[in-house]
């Protein structure tokens, strides 16, 4: 079975291209990269030619992910397991091809409707070093890791799973069950295909988007820092105030971006564990701030809940 490797790009469908340039690269702190097309730019997040690319639209979502095999045998490989599972797809053209800068792609939909890309052979452009869009003091975890985690709308959890365990060949399950203050549990889904913890999650349940959050790691603390305080100096929405998970261990927080969804930043997560646990809350802090973006969880441990309540008193 060929499986793959890593999330390697995402595409995503914008109304206000200025807005997002600016969030990309002085919050952020991506590399904007304008090849001089009209209709879309594009972001570095290593030496990439572009790890995303931002296209006009009139709609605000997630246009597409891609996620890469090591090469043409193995795209070849994924066509034939999705062919095994009933899966549509088709082969990109090579002006398809030349548009995403891969040498291969595969073009099909996930189980929740979400385009969905396999490609093999990036563009690396080796001559042009990265150059973030504001000062950084490290840089962002990508590499074998791909460029970082998402949580994506699935409607039926079980047949999401099925698809990527069965024809990706990812690996995962429930990693958290959060009793709710009406006391209902949720009880998300987290799948890995390499060294990261986790690239993509399912939560469950309608959404109006394709994508809940797309979450970058910084190799330094200090730039989530940055890039924090500068989301309060801006007053951007905070969905979700810092603090640190329990199933990768990073610290992060989420911000609404300019599109209406969360962007996550976080620094210092673990490895993807060889065995799966669950967790019932998260280690300190990532109370919720600002509702509305489809993470209104309660992942405050009870002992926490408590303690700031009597605070509050």
């Amino acid at each position: 079975m060929v499986r793959v490797t890593e999330m390697g790009y995402m595409g995503f469908n914008v109304t206000d291209m200025a807005a997002w340039e600016r969030f990309a690269t002085e919050i952020v702190g991506m590399e904007l990269h304008d090849a001089g097309e009209g209709d879309r730019k594009y972001l570095r997040l290593d030496d990439w030619h572009h790890r995303f690319v931002l296209h006009k639209s009139s709609e605000d979502d997630m246009a597409y992910i891609g996620w890469r095999v090591p090469g043409p045998d193995e795209l070849e490989e994924m066509a034939a397991q999705l062919e095994a599972a009933k899966v549509p797809y088709r082969f990109a053209s090579t002006a398809e091809c030349d548009e995403r800068r891969v040498l291969g792609l595969l073009k099909l939909t996930d189980p929740g409707g979400n385009p969905t890309e396999v490609f093999y052979g990036p563009e690396v452009m080796t001559f042009r070093p990265f150059h973030p869009g504001r000062p950084m003091f490290g840089r962002f975890v990508t590499g074998d890791q791909g460029i970082g985690h998402c949580i994506l709308r699935q409607s039926d959890v079980k047949a999401a799973y099925d698809f990527y365990t069965k024809v990706f060949g990812m690996r995962g399950s429930v990693e958290y069950k959060l009793r709710q203050p009406d006391g209902s549990v949720v009880m998300p889904t987290f799948m890995h295909c390499n060294d990261r913890q986790h690239s993509v999650a399912f939560l469950g349940g309608p959404s109006p988007k394709r994508i809940n959050h797309l979450m970058l790691e910084y190799t330094d603390l200090n730039d989530l820092g940055v890039a924090y305080h500068a989301v309060r100096q801006h007053k951007l929405p905070v969905g979700i105030d810092i603090g640190k998970h329990s199933n990768d261990q990073a610290v992060t927080f989420y911000c609404g971006n300019p599109s209406g969804w969360l962007s996550e930043l976080g620094w210092g997560a673990r490895s993807a564990p060889s065995q799966q646990e669950y967790y019932s809350a998260d280690i300190w802090g990532h109370e919720v701030e600002a509702s509305g973006f489809g993470m209104d969880l309660d992942m405050v441990a009870p002992e926490e809940e408590t303690a700031a309540k009597a605070g509050a008193a």
